[in-house]
């Protein structure tokens, strides 16, 4: 195992959690508003969006499991039943 020097951060503002996660920041709201936040009130009572590593590895299991299911849904001839 090879040491490295970058230390993971406390915090993660919106364009980095997206870049992390390989969506694009409107992909990642979209995920967030379907899947996390409870209504659009919820979501416009956050000022500005940070993230912490732990909210980057639950999101990264959902993202997974969405792109699994879409793909396992086009496989199934073009059915879609979920979506980013």
């Amino acid at each position: 195992m090879t040491p490295t020097n970058k230390q993971a951060k406390s915090h993660y503002s919106e364009t980095e959690a997206a870049e992390a996660l390989g969506v694009s920041v409107d992909e990642l709201r979209t995920v967030i508003r379907r899947h996390v936040v409870q209504g659009e009130e919820e979501m416009a009572n956050v000022a500005s969006a940070t993230f912490q590593f732990l909210d980057l590895l639950a999101l990264r299991m959902l993202l997974s499991q969405l792109q699994a299911e879409s793909a396992k849904a086009d496989a199934d001839g073009g059915v879609r039943t979920a979506s980013v």
